[in-house]
């Protein structure tokens, strides 16, 4: 936070901190849960590398854990409504047109069987199968900074299949199996509808064919999503173009490869060699007839410079779109790596203890809040400060 002075950060948190906690209040009836939740948040932000029950319980200085764990469980609040609270935060202090929405998913490593949605599955938080519960969440990407606006539980059909341990664990009624590419579209489509400012959504290889990508065309928003090495693509109205991703790459020419950057990374620009196979241009209404304007179907082509090993993704962009443009899109893709790592660390993302569907939605949704406040005030201190104008100098005297 170079741009502001220690004085003027302490000042914003401080102010940001009352903000968010004003918004909080309305979803709570009684004011002593309100109050507990006002604690949540503060141990979420604290130094406490751990943030447990006990932990939490122990900065705001209670005898034990029953008040926090009341939030998250025992208290009747609305985890949706937060969520919605936490979007339009973002959208107010992040918003830009041109900005990403990012879908990528996370593990949280669990003993037992009872958290709700646990089961042995792969993550990539572990690199392999193990006993976890999966969140597929979408965050915010925009160059003034990134936040989580969304989440969904994953719940494998050993759950959804079993009436009485769905019950135990208190998930809501009616709820059935979706796949973690029809919870994505589903996030996807509360932000479109609730008029969240983005013009493209990166994903990796899990979201990456189906129906997101026909969502995506119908909404007129651009995608650069990722696919298997086998995914077939084929050309029409563009120079021929047919086979597996991984085949076509092999085939390309020397000359069709550019070194670009996808991004500032820890150690400067994260260069890569990339290629671009336009496939096919076609109109807007064929998706949506109240829509107009040619798109691009494409191909685009990622090879890691020191081996050479290759990822693909299949784009969909307004036409005349270039490369770079798709490739900075696509590096957008850290930020909710980002956003998993720092939750994580610092706001104690994976530290719920309790096993209950409120529970992870509860939980998970105080930390998207307290990310997002740190996220507005990080953009908000680097802000430079504005040239004091004639008129603003008049302002000051006049209040003094």
């Amino acid at each position: 936070m170079s741009g502001a002075s220690i004085e003027t950060t302490l000042e914003l948190w401080a102010s940001s901190l009352r903000e968010v906690k004003a918004r909080l209040r309305p979803l709570f009836g009684d004011a002593r849960v309100a109050s507990s939740a006002n604690q949540f948040l503060d141990g979420l932000l604290g130094e406490e590398r751990r943030k447990t029950g006990w932990m939490r319980a122990a900065a705001a200085g209670d005898p034990g854990p029953w008040r926090q764990q009341a939030v998250l469980g025992r208290s009747h609040w609305d985890a949706e409504a937060l969520v919605a609270i936490v979007r339009d935060y973002v959208v107010e202090n992040l918003a830009d047109p041109a900005a990403v929405l990012v879908i990528d998913e996370t593990g949280f490593l669990k003993q037992g069987k009872a958290s709700c949605g646990v089961g042995r599955q792969y993550t990539g938080s572990a690199g392999k199968i193990t006993n976890c519960q999966i969140g597929v969440f979408a965050t915010y990407a925009s160059r003034h900074g990134h936040a989580f606006i969304d989440r969904k539980l994953y719940l494998p059909r050993a759950w959804t299949d079993d009436p009485a341990r769905m019950a135990a664990a208190h998930v809501p009624p009616g709820t059935v199996f979706a796949t973690k590419p029809a919870l994505a579209r589903q996030m996807i489509e509360r932000a479109i509808a609730a008029d969240v400012p983005f013009s493209w959504v990166a994903a990796d290889t899990v979201y990456g064919v189906g129906e997101i990508e026909m969502a995506l065309r119908a909404a007129g928003k651009g995608y650069v999503l990722g696919v298997a090495g086998n995914h077939r693509f084929s050309s029409w109205n563009k120079p021929p173009v047919a086979g597996a991703a991984e085949a076509i790459a092999q085939d390309l020419d020397a000359a069709a490869w550019k070194r670009l950057s996808a991004g500032e990374g820890t150690k400067g620009p994260r260069l890569h060699d990339w290629a671009y196979c336009e496939l096919a241009d076609m109109g807007a209404g064929e998706y949506d007839e109240t829509r107009s304007g040619l798109w691009t179907r494409g191909l685009l082509i990622r090879r890691n410079i020191a081996d050479g090993d290759l990822a693909f993704f299949t784009t969909w962009c307004p036409a005349g779109t270039g490369i770079e443009t798709l490739v900075k899109v696509e590096g957008r893709r850290w930020a909710i790596e980002d956003s998993f790592e720092t939750a994580k660390n610092e706001l104690g993302l994976d530290h719920n203890e309790t096993r209950s569907w409120h529970g992870w939605h509860r939980h998970v949704a105080l930390v998207m809040l307290a990310f997002a406040m740190t996220a507005a005030i990080r953009h908000h201190a680097n802000v430079p400060t504005p040239p004091k104008t004639k008129a603003w100098i008049e302002r000051i005297l006049q209040r003094n």
